[in-house]
């Protein structure tokens, strides 16, 4: 069921629901624009972007408050955005090789005082910086770079400064993903077709594995099971979802691939259900799958956009954690600049699994 829709303004490419109350009802869409201009301007003035806030309320009977814009903070054009594991603090992955923290705050105490305020910004690298992830502590960024390299950054409120910065992979850094239960490793994909780890304990001139040769193109995403640390998902744009079985860190084993029918850009897993995931597939819109050990299925694609899917999230609620009909998705398409809130149809009486 679509909730609503909205254009966006810019080339829309990341979206992520606030998970902290009382905010969970907030979304941040972001943007990323290559504005083309006459002359010799400095290509970092070409890409602009913004961050934008909406309220959503899926179960509003008015069917324009089920989705308002609330605040738009212009910016450098946006990679990726995550939100602190802990706090209400949205970390920003930008085309000017930053980093920027921002707060969610109420002004006024009510939606319309709703705001992002500028925390704490820092210069990563000179090229561009594609991906972001939290450690769970909170106290630790890693971010991707479109240089090949992986920059590791210590949560600081007074300044960002890289503590470790390492030549991964031969091309783009696409994502990097913290281990959820061992903080000290760091996954990452590229555009060279491997998926490594490295162990922030040790030195960074090795990995702990690299796989080369199961992607025949580039890994854009890594996504781990809440429940079962040992088993993790990647997405590549040569279509296929692929479940590992981690046990074997220095060798993990590709257990199942499942082709989505388009480049597989991000992966969310269900906040309540453990073992469903949301998938952006580029050209072929979004799908829901069931990942399980050994086995993964299509439960529901959503094709209403008409331009390369890239950003996907669900809404954490209450609701949701008791009736998983209650799910809510944000998605986005990057040419036709559109953000649509739906509601899948195929979650009816599926058990939820965690908290």
């Amino acid at each position: 069921m679509d909730v609503g829709s909205c254009n966006l303004g810019g080339n829309a490419d990341a979206v992520e629901f606030c998970p902290h109350r009382p905010f969970r009802h907030i979304l941040a869409a972001a943007t990323y624009t290559l504005q083309e201009q006459a002359g010799e301007e400095q290509q970092q003035q070409d890409r602009a972007g913004t961050v934008s806030l909406f309220s959503v309320d899926a179960g509003a009977e008015d069917e324009p408050r089920r989705l308002r814009l609330l605040h738009t903070v212009e910016t450098a054009g946006v990679f990726d955005m995550k939100w602190s594991p802990t706090a209400p603090l949205l970390a920003q992955a930008d085309a000017h090789g930053r980093l920027v923290l921002r707060r969610l705050e109420h002004e006024d105490g009510s939606d319309e005082g709703v705001v992002l305020t500028d925390v704490v910004a820092g210069n990563i690298s000179s090229s561009m910086c594609l991906y972001v992830d939290w450690n769970q502590n909170a106290d630790s960024l890693a971010v991707a770079l479109s240089d090949g390299s992986l920059s590791v950054v210590p949560m600081r409120e007074d300044r960002l400064e890289v503590s470790e910065q390492w030549t991964a992979h031969q091309y783009e850094v696409w994502t990097c993903y913290f281990d959820r239960a061992r903080p000290h490793l760091l996954y990452s994909g590229s555009d060279d077709c491997s998926f490594g780890c490295w162990d922030l304990r040790e030195s960074l001139s090795n990995a702990v594995f690299r796989n080369k040769k199961t992607h025949t193109m580039g890994v854009c995403c890594i996504a781990q099971n809440p429940l079962e640390g040992n088993m993790l998902l990647t997405g590549s744009y040569d279509e296929f979802l692929r479940v590992w079985d981690m046990r074997s860190m220095m060798k993990p084993v590709n257990e199942k691939s499942l082709n989505l029918g388009g480049g597989v850009w991000r992966l969310k897993y269900h906040p309540n259900i453990a073992d469903v995931v949301l998938a952006a597939c580029m050209h072929n819109g979004f799908a829901i799958v069931k990942a399980g050990a050994g086995d993964a299925t299509i439960m529901e694609t959503y094709c209403k956009h008409e331009s390369l899917a890239y950003g996907a999230d669900w809404q954490t609620s209450e609701a949701a954690e008791h009736n998983t009909n209650s799910s809510v998705i944000a998605t986005c398409s990057f040419y036709d600049r559109l953000l649509r809130v739906w509601q899948p149809e195929n979650l009816v009486n599926h058990p939820t699994s965690k908290a």
